[in-house]
């Protein structure tokens, strides 16, 4: 078996090194370099992996269903929504107040954007559904 070292600075690879250009015609003679690096507590040395994958096990073999499409347009409107509120500074005060009055709360968001965000998915929600 093959073993791949990393420099000291990247002995903790972890993700795609590179990835396959599906637009090109030569995609199909194209790899994607994989990595992946277990952090698990193991008695091996051997924790990082590296693997080739090819054009067929990184397309879609199935169609997008109806509930993708709705939950892919619910994200775009809500993130939409929120950049548009983190943005407008006439806005940003009130949401401040309120975000720090809820976040040491059981339940409170963490990030002013958390909050942000879950009130305009109630929102968007509400518009759909009312």
């Amino acid at each position: 078996m093959a073993k791949a070292s990393y420099a000291p600075m990247f002995e903790t690879v972890s993700g795609a090194l590179n990835k396959i250009n599906k637009k090109s015609p030569h995609a199909a003679d194209q790899k994607m370099v994989l990595t992946t690096h277990r952090k698990a507590p193991t008695t091996s040395p051997d924790c990082s992996r590296v693997y080739l994958r090819g054009l067929n096990s990184i397309t879609r073999s199935t169609p997008v269903t109806a509930k993708e499409l709705t939950n892919r347009t619910k994200f775009a409107a809500v993130s939409a929504a929120v950049n548009t509120r983190m943005a407008d500074t006439t806005q940003r005060p009130t949401d401040l107040a309120a975000f720090n009055l809820q976040k040491n709360l059981p339940n409170g968001k963490k990030t002013l954007r958390s909050y942000i965000w879950s009130l305009e998915a109630a929102a968007y929600d509400a518009a759909q559904n009312g």
